[in-house]
Parts: structure tokens; C-alpha cells; sequence
């Protein structure tokens, strides 16, 4: 039998729509470089629309969007988000309003590569896939505690996708089938961390389908450069864990104490760091390498302190509908 060549205008017509949802807070410095992400994706223009939902911003977020919406090519909504200040609050809005059986979501501080919605939506081929995750790689870095993360591989979906109770997919890099939304809810929209986790297991408890890692589906993301942030992103971490525990029973993470920070710095001094020095001297190992120890430590810390001191508040167990 004749095989006919397949038209390329019937492989266009045959991409699904999609809808791409993007929280917005405080972005005036990021919105340039997204903007121009989101222009060089390979996905066709007609098939997409951005869904750019500000969030009380203080800042020209909104009349940057309202500028980007008339002047380029590409479907750009922008929406607001006042009544609720939470970046799951603000997906919401961009839900309610997305036109597509596909939403995908970044975050104004990512940037994604060209391919990135081709890949993160060719997947959804197979009917039986509810959630595709995007793989989310770093910026260049920049300095020690950059250096560090990247060694770390710590924003990977690779670690939230072995998490031990349930895979899931950070909204950095994320694409949910409406109809999952329908029957699992969409996000607590008072929910200030966790959120991501929540409706991947929601939707997975459903028992409607699966989640599918597209690792060439990828979005760049800058790591944190000061101790401060580091700490900061840490300790949000770290109440993850507490809002999870109450909302799904996950196990939470055991303490570090100061007596065992103090024993591991100490086998640090002691044996760790003679032996990155000389590897150092001999062109085998980096700063990063000597202060993998204590910059571990001080994220762990920062974890457990986090979880120690959150508490869910009562309405962050509000799960909004369609």
C-alpha cells in the first residue's frame, strides 16, 4: 500500500490549543526577557494563547502586559489577580479564563527555550496523559552558592518526581488537562507553598490518568545568589513539608540539631577539607567541592526551621472550582 506524505498544514491543524498560564508579581524587570521566550517558541502562534495574570503588582507589571498584548504577535491575555495575594490564586484566575483543554504554567522568572511547549505538549498524544512535567535547568552561574545549587541539581524535577509519597511537577514547568481540573479542583488559592504537590496528587487520586517527564520540555531558572535567598527558599521548602503533612500525611523531615551541625562541621574541618584541598591543588576539585558541607547544613537548617515554625492556616484548605 502507497504511503501519501502528510500535509504539513494538516500536522498544524492536528496541534492541540493551548493555554499557558503565568503568575505575575512584581515582574517589571523579568516581563522583557519572558516576553521574548515566549515569542521564540516553536509552537505555532495560532494555537497558543498566554494568560499573564498579574498579581496586585506594585510595580509597571500590568501596564507592561497591556503593552505586550497590543504590540506583538503572539495571544497575549493579561489578567489581574487583586482579591487574593497568592501566586496559586492568580493561576486560578488564568484557569477560569483559558479557552483550551491544555493549560501549561511557568513563572514570569523563568525562561523558557524554544522547544519548550512543543515538547511539554506532544505528549497529550496519548489519551491517558493528565499531567506532563518540564524539566527546569539553570541560568549561567554566578557565584559560590549558584555553583553549589547547580552541583545540586536543585531546582531538577527530578527530585519532585522521586518524591516518596507521590510524583509531581513544579508549576515552573507544568501542563494539566482541563478536565482533570474539573474533577480534582483547581488550586487553593490560599495556599502559599505546596501547591504544585497538592494538585498533582489530587488529580493522580482520581485515577484518570497518569503524569509523563518530558525532560526536553525545559525552562531555565536563575538560583538564589545570597545567603539571605538561599535561606528564604529553604525555609519555604521547609513549611512545603508542614502544609503537605496536614494536607496529605506525608512524612515530615527529622531534625538537624545544632549537636549534629557541630559534629558533621567538625568531620568537615578534619577530614573533608585536607582532602578537597589537595584535589583543589591538583586541578580536581573546586570552592565548590571544600563548602559542599557546610552550605548543605545551612539549606538543611533552613528546611527544618521552616517546617518547624509553619502552620496551615484554616482557609489554605479551600480548594477552588471550575
Amino acid at each position: 500500500m502507497n504511503s501519501q506524505p502528510v500535509d504539513a498544514t494538516t500536522i498544524h491543524n492536528c496541534l492541540p490549543q493551548v493555554s499557558v498560564v503565568i503568575p505575575i508579581y512584581n515582574g517589571e524587570t523579568d516581563l522583557p526577557d519572558l516576553i521574548n521566550c515566549l515569542l521564540s517558541q516553536n509552537y505555532p502562534q495560532d494555537r497558543v494563547e498566554y494568560l499573564l495574570v498579574d498579581n496586585n503588582s506594585s510595580d509597571r507589571t500590568l501596564t507592561i502586559l497591556k503593552a505586550a498584548a497590543e504590540n506583538n504577535p503572539v495571544t497575549i491575555r493579561p489578567l489581574s489577580e487583586n482579591q487574593i495575594q497568592s501566586s496559586y490564586a492568580a493561576r486560578n484566575t488564568g484557569i477560569r479564563a483559558a479557552s483550551s483543554k491544555i493549560i501549561a504554567f511557568c513563572d514570569a522568572d523563568c525562561r523558557p527555550q524554544p522547544q519548550w511547549l512543543d515538547a511539554l505538549i506532544k505528549p497529550f498524544v496519548n489519551p491517558e496523559i493528565i499531567i506532563v512535567v518540564g524539566e527546569i535547568l539553570p541560568l549561567p552561574s554566578k557565584n559560590l552558592l549558584e555553583q553549589h545549587a547547580d552541583r545540586e541539581q536543585t531546582l531538577s524535577q527530578k527530585h519532585t518526581l522521586k518524591h516518596p509519597f507521590c510524583p509531581y511537577g513544579q508549576t515552573a514547568n507544568l501542563a494539566i488537562r482541563r478536565i482533570a481540573l474539573e474533577k480534582a479542583g483547581l488550586f487553593r488559592p490560599y495556599l502559599t507553598s505546596g501547591g504544585d504537590a497538592d494538585i498533582c496528587w489530587r488529580i493522580l487520586r482520581e485515577n484518570i490518568g497518569c503524569l509523563e517527564f518530558a525532560p526536553q520540555a525545559i525552562v531555565q531558572h536563575r538560583h538564589r545568589a545570597t545567603l539571605q535567598e538561599l535561606r528564604s527558599q529553604w525555609q519555604r521548602y521547609g513549611r512545603s513539608n508542614r502544609y503537605l503533612h496536614e494536607l496529605h500525611g506525608i512524612d515530615l523531615m527529622r531534625e538537624i540539631s545544632l549537636k549534629e551541625c557541630s559534629y558533621r562541621l567538625a568531620r568537615w574541618l578534619v577530614k573533608e577539607v585536607p582532602t578537597a584541598s589537595l584535589k583543589a591543588i591538583a586541578g580536581k576539585a573546586t570552592l565548590v567541592d571544600l563548602l559542599n558541607t557546610p552550605i548543605g547544613l545551612f539549606t538543611a537548617r533552613a528546611r527544618y526551621t521552616g517546617q518547624r515554625d509553619a502552620k496551615l492556616p484554616e482557609n489554605a484548605k479551600i480548594i477552588d472550582w471550575l
